[in-house]
């Protein structure tokens, strides 16, 4: 497949950037098609991203809804068959401003004012349509291949509520059919598995008018949640690490000394006490670096392991929230670690091996990614030469690959993040390691060396989880809400095939108890298959207990498995055994 670059060279592409050169070509020639269908349209920003693209359009009072689509999209075939061909051009800054404002593109007229002066501008045309641009694009119409719209939604102008809200419509792209046939069957699945509508079924958590993007969660979800929680005590404790809690909110001045005040305060929230500016915490570190500053530390004390399971909350946009994939307020699975400079990679190598066992306790693959030096950035070269050289070291020490994020890594230092493939193929970004040589110096961090002299720590930020409530979702998917015997909120039902059954009933479901094993008792007056079906399918029990006449005679249970429907007879106290195992080791 070939791409053509707004100098007009030619390049042959090949995998991801293949990928970005295809969708970025769909998101053109859907424009095309919504400017054919909505005379008068003005198009703000139209770029490809990981799971496909889309473009940002102002409609006037023209409304578009998920049925419209079929018809952009049918238009859109029109161009492609058409054979277009893309051609690229640049212009001067005052000529493309022309060109733009002849052409009634504000929002286009509005982007070039913000690029640098002396800039030439690109832009490319397929048939009557012309568009600002960077490139590379295929280099006709035809070569897009597979492609499908997939949803619609609002989106302010440059992401800024005081801006006009425009239309966002999505869709996605692939080099041949059979990959965007195998996309949308895994879209159809996941579908099948949103976390909030199992959520609903199963009772797990709610949301509310009265609390938007804040979580509920209720009895059963609140088991799922103590369950993790309780793994990730036991594997932090092994690992050394002690568990503080520091408050929700503190002085404005402590974020302006840690540097959150000037790089995140539009995500902050902020009353008055005493006629003083609080925030309420968005981060658990600065809290940490407190709790790190509040006695005196030598060589020796080094590396000291802090874990924090903080809730914190950051303000996004009501129409970014999704689920608990993205809300308001969440918990932190979070840690801190300080230690000498002679301790980076030792110490990263821990962490890495820590998550890891996490990861594969659910059954996740991942990826790693080290993201280096923002723009926009807090620290001297050599700090930063030095923290990325750390981080490096150790993913080699480990012979992990990985992959170089340019300029993402966290204002105060680079980072690595895990990105997890869960059971269907999708990538999720969890767990991440920041290295950091800022905040210490901020806070005026010390410790005395072997000479008794002060010396500077440094600072390790990291979660496993990321956050305790989109791993609930996350989980919730990769399972389809079948979560493993320990995880399951009702790890065991007993079924009563009728009232003769109720005194054994009875005496299987209290054993269950005493053996500290998450039961219900069903014995309402339903046929026994509608009984299995609810419990299999919708509460997705993992071991149905199902007593019958039989059962009560001789003393044993009926185990039907919920991930094999198979059924198997054994006594009662071997079931105890063999689902105590289960939940001990966490199988």
């Amino acid at each position: 497949m070939k791409a053509i670059h707004k100098d007009g060279s030619i390049e042959v592409l090949e995998g991801a950037k293949e990928l970005e050169v295809v969708r970025h070509t769909a998101a053109h020639i859907m424009a095309q098609a919504i400017a054919r269908l909505y005379p008068g349209a003005a198009f703000a920003y139209g770029p490809a991203t990981e799971k496909g693209f889309y473009y940002d359009v102002d409609l006037g009072d023209t409304k578009i809804a998920e049925d419209d689509l079929f018809a952009i999209e049918a238009e859109m075939k029109k161009i492609v068959k058409e054979n277009l061909p893309i051609k690229p051009f640049v212009l001067p800054r005052d000529e493309a401003i022309g060109l733009m404002e002849e052409r009634n593109e504000p929002y286009k007229v509005e982007h070039i004012a913000d690029l640098p002066d002396g800039e030439e501008i690109g832009f490319y045309r397929q048939g009557e349509y012309i568009d600002m641009c960077r490139g590379p694009h295929l280099t006709y119409t035809k070569a897009l291949k597979a492609f499908k719209l997939t949803g619609v939604s609002g989106a302010y102008w440059k992401n800024d509520a005081n801006n006009k809200m425009l239309t966002r419509i999505y869709g996605t792209a692939f080099a041949t059919q059979e990959e965007l046939d195998n996309y949308l069957k895994m879209l159809e699945e996941a579908a099948k598995r949103d976390h909030r509508k199992i959520g609903k079924e199963m009772n797990l958590f709610m949301f509310c008018d009265e609390g938007i993007g804040f979580p509920f969660f209720l009895p059963k979800g609140m088991i799922v949640r103590n369950a993790l929680i309780d793994y990730w005590r036991k594997i932090h404790t092994a690992n050394g690490y002690a568990e503080v809690s520091t408050p929700m909110m503190m002085s404005r001045s402590l974020w302006e000394t840690s540097g959150h005040w000037d790089h995140y305060k539009d995500n902050m929230y902020t009353t008055k006490i005493d006629d003083e500016d609080y925030c309420v915490k968005p981060m658990n570190c600065p809290g940490g670096v407190l709790v790190y500053k509040n006695q005196l530390h030598s060589y020796r004390d080094l590396p000291l392991r802090v874990g924090e399971l903080g809730l914190v909350h950051r303000h996004e946009l009501k129409g970014a929230l999704h689920g608990l994939f993205r809300v308001r307020c969440f918990t932190q699975d979070d840690a801190h670690i300080f230690m000498r400079k002679d301790q980076i990679s030792d110490e990263i190598v821990g962490v890495v091996r820590l998550i890891n066992e996490v990861y594969t306790k659910f059954g996740f693959s991942y990826s790693l990614e080290l993201s280096t030096r923002p723009e926009n950035s807090m620290g001297s070269d050599e700090d930063w030469e030095a923290a990325t050289k750390g981080l490096k070291d150790a993913l080699e020490m480990l012979g992990f690959p990985y992959e170089i994020n340019e300029g993402d890594g966290a204002f105060y230092g680079p980072k690595i993040d895990f990105h997890l493939r869960d059971s269907i193929g999708r990538t999720w970004q969890c767990g991440t390691i920041q290295l950091d040589f800022q905040l210490p110096q901020n806070f005026d961090l010390t410790y005395t060396d072997e000479n008794n002299q002060k010396q500077r720590p440094i600072m390790i930020h990291r979660v496993c989880f990321g956050s305790i409530e989109r791993f609930i979702g996350i989980l919730t998917e990769h399972f389809a809400g079948k979560f493993p015997v320990w995880l399951a909120p009702t790890q065991a039902k007993v079924l009563l095939v009728s009232e003769k059954c109720a005194e054994y009933g009875n005496k299987v479901y209290a054993a269950l108890r005493d053996a500290h094993i998450r039961c219900e008792l069903d014995n309402r007056n339903e046929k026994i298959g509608y009984m299995i079906r609810e419990a299999q399918v919708v509460d997705r029990v993992p071991y149905m207990l199902i007593i019958g006449q039989q059962e009560a005679e001789s003393g044993t249970v009926s185990v039907r498995n919920r991930d094999t429907a198979a059924t198997e007879t054994m006594p009662l106290d071997v079931f105890i055994d063999k689902i105590t195992v289960e939940i001990k080791e966490r199988k």
